[in-house]
């Protein structure tokens, strides 16, 4: 019998299943309550942290803008108290006024023509309507482009320089305008603090408030320095290019305004190639700002601007010194601009400068011969040239009127004088032989020994054994006193080396002791200033004219005319003799060619020239009547060009011009003993004061001039005049 079938259980439902699974649903219903709720508190938190952040920024912001307000506000007040107080350090703006530009004296010569300035600035001011156009529009381009258009304060400009300094780290760029700087120059010390930048700004605005665009700049050109010593457009371009302002040129006024950023360092004397490379960003500038054209700015790239001497150059110079010295000691210190009027010929003062200094670098390193000077002086005494040295830009020591040199035989004229004056003639024999004066033994400079002679020979030959006899015969004191009397003022010893031009002088001292001999016998002090008066023409000096003096009388003045017009025509002077005018002068030559001298005259100029180094060595061989004998017929053919000629006065036209054939008779020489106790009326000297002087002085008499009436002088200034 088979099993029946197990029957399955009947699993019946069961509420713990179900409540286990409801628990277990009921659960994750739970949990994901639990996990929405913490979703729902982080989706809290993400807003809540959203909504936070704009908060506090808007919070930040707002602070900061707050205490930004605050601070500027307190740094506004501090501003204006910073402003304030130094705007209260300046003086009241009633009392404001520009001050005066440092006096300048302007020197000129006789013909009103410009030899120099002296002053502070260098220079005379120049109105911008006078000078060349170039300039301000330079400047402008270069300095202030917008100077046109701001009120004193370039706002745009100072941001611009800002940042570029800020871009930098480090000042490479100021903002100031021309005013700005203006303002500086006339009112400020040159100090670079912020306090100063603000009393500048200030000042500008009030500049801006008083004055044209036009008298601004022009303040300003008249007034900023351009190195060199030049203050002032004028001066610079005098300094630099040599001529006025009014004459400047495209590229010239481009390197002026390229000079002001730094004048000192591009100064075209100091560094010229710096200055011409800043001057094309000049000309750039310019031409941006349409004040030229490409093709003027091309040009001007083409031209070559002149190279500056590093120092001033120029013989007038020495006579500026001169004038300035003496110039204070008339109206005393400058108190305003000046215009000195000078006896100065200024083409026969350059052309004597130049020759003093072509002879130099031409012969004087062969002849070992370093100086040279010259003075030239008319018959009142007026001074038409004077050159102090070589060249003025090397050393400023004015030998001709500061160095004392021996003179040399130039001195003789005044021992033959006193002698004329003792009674000698002339034709008057001495003997020219080995003498002894006490311990001193002259020597002829070629050592020879001619016997007999006249004096004429003995002058135009420089005899030195006759000049010592003379000196001996006639009294040192006398030969001293008419020394004097003439000119010399310097110290002479009492001795009789003084035949020999022994006692020291200066150049314009002793051909100032010459000038009698060219007037007329009339001494004549030495002057180089006709009057000083100031722009407006009010006069502060004025040469009053001396009471003239005769130091020399129409029969010895007519003799030493004479004599050393001998000496020219055939004597040691022959290399000075001139074209066409008459002409008498002296040789000099001291110890050991030391000093070279040559100083001779017509009836229209006296004229001396010296050679020789300033610590007293020898040169080679230089003499009276080599080079000074040369330069000086140069000097006086030039100076007389174009000129009729005039005879010396009173002399004779064919005495002495022709060298005498004498025949010196085999004698013996005078023992020194005799010589110097030699009787001077022998029986050959009265004869000829009887006979030969008495003829003389009834033929001596003015010259007839050419060109000049043949009447009797009314007055003693006829004679020292026509």
């Amino acid at each position: 019998m088979t099993k029946p079938k197990k029957m399955r259980e009947r699993v019946e439902p069961t509420f713990e299943k179900e409540s286990k699974a409801d628990a277990e649903k009921q659960g994750s219903t739970q949990d994901k309550r639990v996990t929405n709720a913490k979703a729902k508190t982080v989706n809290k938190k993400k807003k809540k942290k959203k909504t936070k952040k704009p908060y506090f920024l808007r919070k930040l912001v707002s602070r900061t803008f707050y205490w930004s307000l605050v601070a500027g506000i307190w740094l506004g007040i501090s501003a204006v108290a910073f402003i304030a107080w130094h705007a209260m350090s300046l003086p009241h703006s009633s009392v404001w006024a520009i001050p005066d530009r440092p006096p300048n004296a302007r020197i000129i010569a006789v013909d009103g023509e410009l030899i120099a300035n002296r002053g502070v600035t260098g220079g005379a001011a120049i109105s911008v309507s006078d000078m060349s156009p170039y300039i301000p529009m330079a400047v402008i381009a270069i300095e202030d482009r917008r100077f046109k258009h701001h009120f004193g304060i370039d706002l745009l400009g100072l941001a611009r320089a800002m940042g570029k300094n800020l871009m930098a780290g480090r000042f490479i760029q100021g903002g100031s305008t021309l005013t700005q700087q203006l303002a500086k120059n006339l009112f400020l010390k040159p100090e670079r603090t912020l306090g100063r930048k603000v009393q500048e700004a200030i000042l500008a605005i009030w500049l801006e408030s008083r004055f044209t665009k036009n008298e601004i700049i022009e303040l300003y050109l008249n007034r900023v320095y351009f190195g060199s010593g030049a203050y002032g457009v004028d001066a610079a371009s005098r300094r630099y290019f040599g001529k006025s302002a009014r004459y400047v040129n495209l590229a010239e006024a481009a390197i002026l305004a390229a000079v002001l950023k730094a004048p000192s360092r591009l100064s075209p004397a100091r560094n010229p190639e710096l200055a011409r490379s800043r001057s094309k960003l000049v000309l750039a500038a310019m031409r941006h700002q349409g004040y030229i054209s490409d093709r003027e700015s091309a040009t001007a790239l083409t031209m070559q601007a002149k190279k500056a001497k590093r120092y001033l150059t120029g013989s007038e110079h020495y006579v500026a010194d001169m004038v300035m010295k003496k110039a204070s000691q008339l109206i005393g210190s400058m108190r305003e601009d000046i215009i000195i009027s000078t006896t100065i010929d200024i083409n026969l003062q350059k052309k004597a400068g130049l020759l003093i200094k072509q002879t130099l670098s031409k012969e004087g390193k062969s002849r070992k011969v370093e100086q040279g000077a010259l003075v030239s002086l008319d018959g009142t005494g007026a001074i038409r040239a004077l050159v102090g040295g070589r060249e003025y830009s090397k050393s400023q020591f004015n030998r001709a009127i500061n160095a004392r040199r021996q003179p040399g035989s130039a001195f003789k004229p005044f021992v033959f004088l006193a002698s004329l004056e003792a009674g000698r003639t002339p034709n008057s024999i001495r003997n020219d032989a080995p003498v002894r004066i006490g311990n001193w033994t002259p020597v002829n400079y070629d050592r020879k020994y001619r016997g007999e002679v006249t004096l004429t020979t003995a002058l135009a030959k420089s005899l030195n054994t006759i000049a010592a006899q003379l000196v001996m015969e006639t009294g040192p004191e006398k030969v001293i006193k008419l020394a004097h009397r003439l000119g010399i003022n310097s110290e002479i010893s009492n001795n009789a080396s003084i035949a020999l031009g022994t006692s020291e002088t200066s150049l314009l001292e002793i051909t100032s002791a010459y000038v009698p001999f060219a007037n007329g016998g009339y001494r004549a002090r030495p002057f180089f200033i006709k009057s000083i008066t100031d722009t407006h023409g009010k006069v502060l000096y004025q040469r009053k004219t001396e009471a003239i003096r005769r130091v020399v009388g129409n029969r010895e003045l007519g003799m030493m005319n004479e004599m050393m017009a001998a000496t020219i025509e055939w004597g040691t002077g022959k290399n000075a003799r001139l074209k066409k005018w008459p002409a008498a002068g002296k040789t000099g030559t001291s110890q050991k060619s030391r000093d070279g001298w040559f100083i001779g005259y017509t009836a229209n100029l006296t004229t001396g020239i010296w050679f020789g180094n300033d610590d007293g060595s020898p040169t080679s061989k230089i003499t009276g009547g080599g080079l000074p004998a040369k330069i000086w017929k140069k000097y006086m053919d030039f100076a007389h060009d174009n000129l009729p000629p005039v005879s010396l006065r009173h002399q004779r036209s064919s005495f002495a011009l022709v060298a005498p054939k004498l025949v010196v008779p085999k004698i013996r020489p005078v023992s020194p003993a005799a010589r110097s106790n030699h009787n001077p009326k022998s029986k050959t000297d009265k004869k000829s004061n009887t006979t030969k002087s008495q003829q003389i002085t009834e033929t001596i008499r003015p010259a007839v001039e050419l060109g000049v009436s043949e009447k009797k002088p009314e007055s003693i200034l006829d004679l020292l005049f026509n």
